[in-house]
């Protein structure tokens, strides 16, 4: 079974830098894209940044320039570098990847669990 574990939240102050990785393992044939989201109590869940196989790492427009996508590629991680953390960003990160176990296996998107990140100001 394909797994997905996120890690490296914490807490911190504003302006405060942080970051997580996303490591995907088991029968993995092809992954397409690898992404993070984050979503704060009471908000709904929203995009943050990934990449995909087709493209480079790409982040949210409002996000840019503070937040990062980076990949090791050959160990299935995903990181997402974050600086001058605000408030406005405590939230649980989650990361996900769709990914197929063969070449004949239908595409599923796979969940990891999520992990804090909380700024105080």
């Amino acid at each position: 079974q394909v797994q997905v574990v996120a890690s490296g939240g914490g807490a911190g102050q504003a302006g405060a830098a942080l970051t997580l990785s996303c490591v995907a393992s088991g029968t993995i044939f092809k992954i397409n894209t690898m992404s993070w989201c984050r979503q704060a109590p009471g908000k709904q869940r929203e995009f943050v940044g990934g990449v995909s196989n087709a493209g480079g790492p790409n982040t949210v427009e409002s996000l840019k320039g503070r937040f990062t996508i980076s990949t090791d590629s050959a160990k299935n991680i995903l990181y997402l570098q974050m600086k001058d953390l605000q408030p406005e960003d405590t939230a649980i990160y989650s990361c996900n990847m769709y990914v197929r176990s063969a070449d004949s296996a239908p595409w599923a998107t796979v969940w990891g669990q999520g992990t804090q990140v909380t700024v105080s100001p």
